[in-house]
């Protein structure tokens, strides 16, 4: 049973496509494929396949299917939903690199994970309402691995206040970040500022030595290593000093008015309500606002109930300008046991 050749994005082309039943399989009918794609840019085949074709050996396991590499054709068998999927994960690879984006395992591993939903290669390759959603920070290009990291990204772009909920891993803080960073570098805010509350996880570290900085910066790592990544350390070290860039444990927000900047709060599920709406309504003139935290993972005294985080959405989700966006466990980009991790603690025995 033939099936007729098709376009697959602006990096391959379906060049033959056939659909045959196996006699092994005839009992429950089960269709097995074959497909072959051609990519025109041979320059990105080294990337593509990884070194040792180690990318086209993780999409093997994964997915169940046979793929054979000659030259720049690839022709891909297994089951005919599992090809499918494949070549889509190998189209939108491609794809990727062709706008500059670098390939890891972990990227590659999320791309598997959302292959099966129709969201995946308008993410990448954009649509007919507009471009592909995209970071842009001074050492990377930064595009969403997963459907809700798109919506995460436009509401960044777009929304005013912008709450991001769910598990580690999901890239909430991170992806607030690299906006901060691309929203300071081209001058639309003036400044970024970080804070999170000092609450220890489930510790009590008593007394640190050093200054003030000294003392709040372990409490801070995080987004230091956010920052990092979005740009060259020594403009990091640069705009600290300027205070073009700012961290700060959430008690050092009171009073002020947060006007040009980019203000993102981690860790949000360890404020009172008192710290979240003391922290909110520091907004000013030209600001963007994200608020980022894990509802299930509170540290302060009397749980979730207390956490300024869900008082907060209950009270502000449905507001015009507020933007909510709720991560799950199939959101978790880093690596795969991360995800299995989270799905087990969060599980019927959790």
């Amino acid at each position: 049973m033939a099936r007729k050749a098709s376009r697959a994005g602006n990096g391959g082309r379906i060049v033959q496509g056939d659909t045959a039943l196996y006699p092994e399989d005839r009992r429950d009918a089960a269709r097995r494929s074959r497909s072959e794609v051609v990519f025109d840019e041979q320059a990105m085949l080294g990337a593509l396949f990884g070194e040792f074709d180690a990318n086209l050996v993780q999409i093997e396991n994964r997915l169940g299917v046979f793929i054979a590499a000659r030259g720049n054709r690839v022709a891909i068998e297994g089951g005919e939903d599992d090809v499918v999927r494949a070549r889509q994960v190998l189209v939108t690879m491609h794809e990727r690199l062709l706008t500059g984006q670098e390939l890891d395992s972990g990227a590659i591993e999320a791309l598997i994970g959302r292959s099966n939903e129709p969201l995946l290669e308008g993410i990448i390759t954009g649509d007919a309402k507009g471009p592909p959603i995209m970071i842009r920070t001074r050492k990377k290009t930064i595009m969403p691995r997963t459907a809700m990291q798109a919506e995460y990204m436009h509401a960044l772009a777009s929304r005013h206040i912008v709450f991001a909920l769910g598990p580690a891993g999901t890239g909430k803080t991170y992806l607030a970040v690299a906006q901060a960073v691309s929203q300071l570098i081209t001058g639309s805010v003036q400044r970024l500022i970080l804070s999170r509350p000092a609450v220890e996880a489930g510790e009590r570290l008593g007394f640190l030595p050093g200054d003030m900085k000294e003392k709040v910066d372990p409490y801070l790592r995080p987004l230091y290593d956010a920052l990092y990544d979005c740009m060259p350390p020594e403009q990091v070290d640069r705009r600290l000093a300027s205070g073009e860039i700012e961290i700060a444990p959430i008690a050092f927000m009171r009073g002020r008015t947060l006007s040009d900047a980019f203000v993102i709060l981690d860790e949000a599920q360890n404020t009172t309500r008192e710290q979240m709406k003391m922290f909110l309504t520091r907004f000013g003139q030209n600001s963007r606002m994200v608020v980022c935290g894990d509802p299930k993972q509170v540290d302060i005294p009397g749980g979730a109930t207390n956490s300024g985080l869900h008082d907060a959405v209950a009270r502000l989700d449905g507001v015009e300008g507020i933007g909510v966006t709720r991560f799950s466990t199939a959101d978790v980009v880093r690596h795969p046991i991360v995800g299995r991790i989270v799905e087990a603690y969060e599980g019927p025995n959790a």
